[in-house]
């Protein structure tokens, strides 16, 4: 049984070894969980994606349960059966989906996981970054999955849902070393309903159009608004770069005080933080892509060895893979992940 001490690096830890163990077949106990936090242990987030993936691999489960700091996790077989997740606060439908990605490509059909809580909320990629930056970027390298938001769910509140879909997937290498020329952008700026007569959706999109065409870039940029009915009030702005070869995203949620024309400054500062180097994929992809090349191999070019990234590689060589990382200039980093 594989050990693992779950201080560092908080709810990502859990969620990549539970899915290596559905997917490798492998038991893990965990120590410790979520140690450094100031709130550690298992809240309904973490809860939701143990008993989704227990569901999932028929697994021997110890320790399922609220505020627990151990976990024994045994998976037996996989097993394709649809349901639906109901998180029951505002913690991340797309964190869950996650970690049941890799799960689903193993079933000979499609999958299906509903999700209920939030959908755009702080610490998570919010639901547009999965769908527009993250699946897009894994179909170029075998993913066929598809996510439909029905609601929208930001904090407090939640009361967000979105349905999940899976197909059989054949991956080859993820290969991300050169992104290529610039070709575009795409503005996705959503709002609760009760901001419309602010006008807010419309001003982070707005002001971010106006950013990057007063920033020499002469690239389109395509503009996607809308305003939803929520049980909270929030905002949310991704701003995706299309490349020749990646995309990449960078997004922003709204906050009591913080003006629209803040939000998408903030979006765009970060776009142009990652244009500048020659990165190939974003720091929020870098850390989620790093279980795909634990699984498929390949190899990637990073900005920066964050400790998200250091503690992605260290779960994973715990699961017996092999990562060699090369700095080259302006500290970018070639991760190379493969089976031992």
């Amino acid at each position: 049984m594989i050990e693992i001490n779950g201080e560092n690096g908080g709810g990502q830890v859990l969620r990549t070894a539970l899915t290596l163990s559905a997917v490798e077949n492998k038991a893990f106990r965990m120590e410790n969980i979520r140690g450094s936090r100031s709130n550690p242990g298992l809240k309904n987030q973490h809860l939701e994606c143990v008993k989704a993936v227990q569901r999932l691999s028929n697994a021997e489960v110890e320790g399922a349960e609220l505020g627990s700091d151990s976990l024994v996790f045994k998976p037996q077989e996989l097993r394709n059966e649809s349901f639906t997740s109901n998180i029951g606060t505002a913690g991340s439908i797309t964190l869950l989906f996650d970690t049941v990605i890799p799960i689903g490509t193993r079933f000979s059909g499609s999958f299906r996981l509903t999700g209920k809580g939030g959908t755009d909320v702080k610490w998570s990629p919010p639901i547009d970054y999965l769908k527009q930056i993250k699946l897009p970027l894994l179909e170029k390298f075998g993913l066929k999955a598809s996510v439909d938001l029905e609601k929208t769910g930001y904090y407090p509140s939640g009361n967000g849902e979105a349905n999940l879909t899976v197909e059989s997937s054949e991956f080859e290498p993820i290969e991300l070393k050169e992104r290529g020329e610039l070709e575009r952008f795409e503005v996705y700026s959503k709002a609760s309903k009760d901001l419309e007569s602010q006008n807010v959706a419309d001003r982070q999109a707005d002001e971010a159009e106006r950013i990057l065409k007063n920033s020499h870039m002469s690239k389109p940029v395509e503009k996607n608004v809308s305003y939803r009915k929520t049980s909270s009030t929030g905002s949310t702005l991704v701003v995706k770069a299309v490349y020749e070869n990646s995309v990449a995203g960078f997004d922003v949620l709204g906050e009591k005080g913080k003006r629209s024309e803040e939000v998408a400054n903030e979006a765009v500062r970060g776009f142009k933080k990652f244009h500048s180097s020659d990165a190939a994929v974003d720091e929020h992809m870098a850390d989620q892509l790093m279980l795909y090349l634990g699984l498929f191999g390949g190899e990637i070019k990073v900005r920066s060895m964050t400790s998200h990234l250091k503690s992605s590689i260290d779960i994973l060589e715990e699961f017996d893979r092999s990562f060699q990382v090369e700095k080259g200039e302006n500290l970018l980093i070639a991760v190379e992940g493969k089976r031992i």
